[in-house]
């Protein structure tokens, strides 16, 4: 019988992509999906997938959501916050060690450059410490942390929620445009190749190159921030630029509270750590990985803005 894969959170973004991925490499029967809305996969559980129900926020509910995994895909729980996310997580990887789960695939995010465990990135903050959880977990499993390049799709909370539908006439933020830059990584070929890493392992987990290992996946080519924002500019048909602002400047901006606030609380000024990792190197790292896990050269970041914006 072939081993059980789980997904959890199985919806979202990210989530959706590597299970619409994974049906192309496993039959259905195979995935066990977990989320918060079954009734939402109601096709998938018709198609042969088991799915169930479970929250982050509600602990008791992962008490049994892993049991019968042999893999499971944890997809980060989705916010910025550092505390209430690795207790999230904790919590999460100690019920899949309790139901027998035999490797952990995590997903990570593209800050700290090359595998670094060091980040100046408030976002970054909880991914470092469940990768430092599982990596010391007393549990009978193995893992694998998957750092998730910068969404290409995820632009505007890097240009101050830059809106195309009515573009601003600058983009205001505490950075001045120049490199290093970021490998923006389109969204669904990180789900590809997410997929692909978890197939590969079920198909030889002995021989899976990256067993207790991290690995990190970017786009094609580092892109400063000056050149992101040109081509949004391109897309709208108009001539985009930077104008730096300090950081309390930013902070006070009209689009930006209520955006960076979770659970009632402003992390607008945590969120602005990002820029400086960014001015710092953290996301211009290529790495081959992507390329090599695809069979192909990643989507050009215009290509996938272009099709995005149109």
């Amino acid at each position: 019988m072939n081993a059980k894969i789980g997904v959890f959170p199985a919806s979202g973004g990210l989530g959706s992509s590597i299970v619409d991925h994974l049906l192309k490499l496993v039959p259905a029967a195979q995935l066990i999906l977990i989320v918060r809305h079954p009734e939402k996969l109601a096709d998938l559980s018709k198609a042969g997938a088991t799915v169930r129900r479970a929250d982050y926020d509600e602990p008791s509910t992962l008490d049994h959501a892993f049991d019968g995994v042999d893999t499971l895909m944890l997809i980060s729980y989705a916010s910025f916050e550092i505390e209430h996310r690795v207790q999230a997580h904790r919590r999460a990887i100690d019920a899949a060690a309790s139901s027998g789960v035999k490797h952990i695939f995590y997903s990570s995010l593209g800050f700290g450059g090359n595998l670094s465990d060091k980040s100046v990135a408030h976002v970054m903050g909880a991914h470092l410490v469940t990768e430092k959880y599982l990596s010391e977990h007393p549990g009978n499993f193995t893992y694998t942390t998957v750092r998730e390049g910068l969404y290409s799709e995820s632009f505007p909370i890097y240009t101050a929620w830059f809106d195309p539908q009515n573009p601003a006439d600058e983009i205001t933020i505490p950075h001045s445009g120049g490199g290093p830059g970021v490998t923006w990584v389109k969204r669904d070929e990180l789900g590809e190749a997410t997929a692909k890493l978890i197939f590969s392992y079920t198909a030889n987990p002995g021989g899976f190159q990256y067993l207790n290992k991290g690995v990190l996946l970017s786009g094609p080519r580092e892109i400063s921030l000056a050149e992101t924002v040109e081509i949004l500019g391109r897309a709208v048909g108009r001539d985009l630029k930077i104008r730096e602002i300090s950081v309390d400047e930013y902070v006070t901006l009209p689009q930006i509270g209520d955006l960076h606030t979770y659970h009632s609380v402003d992390l607008s000024r945590e969120w602005s750590t990002a820029w400086e990792a960014i001015r710092l190197g953290e996301t211009a790292v290529v790495s081959p990985a992507m390329g090599e896990i695809l069979g192909r050269e990643p989507e050009d970041y215009e290509t996938t803005i272009k099709a995005l914006i149109s």
